[in-house]
């Protein structure tokens, strides 16, 4: 009977403040919904990391005649056979070092031909131009000071460069991205908490002479609560749950169908539908207790019996 008393209660609540529960349910969606997105973002970022990180390598390049007057570090000429022999050794003996790959000027001239042939500058680029270098690869990239300490300033050497800057610039928008659908999201979460505290007055207020009446014939504070505890924690599953649709949706879209990426940038390792569904019960928990606890502390201090 109690439990029949309590369900009746709410769908009263509910109809009563269609409007402000609508509200709710919306703001809930898109704050949960946004909240996922920062963490599927942060999942997606790391995963292109660990993908990208691994396949990157430390370039040694090394002095050709030409940078002789345009770089410092060449002022001694070209480097020499025995550097590069002394050099290549010095690389191999190096425990961080798991690969090393000479690319000769022919060869470096090859993959820019490949790369930029249609450019207008390929064309008055000449092999001698190129730089030899050494393509290093490491047990742990992040261990890339190891190397340019070793070689940086070294007879022979121009620059050693650590390929990962290049995508440094990538992960760098993807995380300022990252943290702006975070502000957004705790925007939004601001917004349906006061929107829930209202729902909740507005629903206290239109039944005060109800819960009058139930605290004269002796119901306790939490059962007079109940209701409207209820009543918020249903709007926000609903909001839970529209917010769990738009993350599986949204991940369809954007990377199988849609604008389908994962076709058309099959060098990025996006991440998988397992990721998304393993953020799914998190998500419907936020937005079941959020609400409830919201409610909860609404009631103590604006029911009044």
């Amino acid at each position: 009977m109690r439990a029949q008393f309590v369900l009746s209660e709410i769908g009263v609540g509910l109809r009563r403040n269609l409007t402000m529960t609508f509200a709710v349910i919306v703001s809930v969606a898109l704050s949960l919904a946004l909240f996922g997105g920062a963490l599927l973002m942060r999942e997606q970022v790391s995963t292109m990391k660990d993908f990208w990180y691994d396949k990157v390598n430390v370039s040694i390049f090394l002095c050709n005649k030409n940078d002789a007057t345009t770089s410092p570090q060449c002022s001694k000429g070209a480097v020499t056979t025995e550097q590069k022999t002394q050099i290549e050794a010095d690389l191999k003996k190096m425990a961080v070092v798991d690969k090393v790959h000479h690319e000769s000027a022919e060869e470096a001239y090859k993959h820019y031909k490949d790369q930029y042939g249609d450019t207008p500058i390929a064309a008055t680029i000449t092999p001698d131009q190129m730089q030899e270098s050494f393509r290093v690869k490491l047990d742990d990239p992040e261990k890339y000071k190891v190397v340019a300490t070793a070689f940086a300033g070294r007879a022979g050497v121009q620059s050693v460069q650590d390929q990962r800057n290049i995508l440094q610039n990538l992960f760098d928008l993807m995380n300022g991205m990252n943290i702006a659908a975070i502000f957004v999201m705790a925007l939004m979460l601001v917004i349906a908490l006061m929107l829930i505290v209202n729902t909740v007055r507005v629903s206290a207020f239109s039944r005060r002479r109800e819960t009058g009446i139930m605290r004269l014939v002796g119901a306790s504070s939490f059962y007079i609560q109940m209701p409207f505890i209820m009543e918020a924690a249903f709007a926000g599953l609903l909001g839970g749950l529209v917010a769990a649709g738009m993350l599986l949706v949204g991940r369809y879209f954007l990377i199988d169908n849609g604008l389908a990426l994962a076709e058309k940038m099959q060098l990025v390792n996006f991440i998988g539908w397992d990721a998304v569904v393993t953020k799914l019960p998190l998500v419907l928990a936020i937005g079941l207790l959020m609400p409830a606890l919201a409610a909860f502390i609404a009631l103590r201090k604006y029911l009044k019996v």
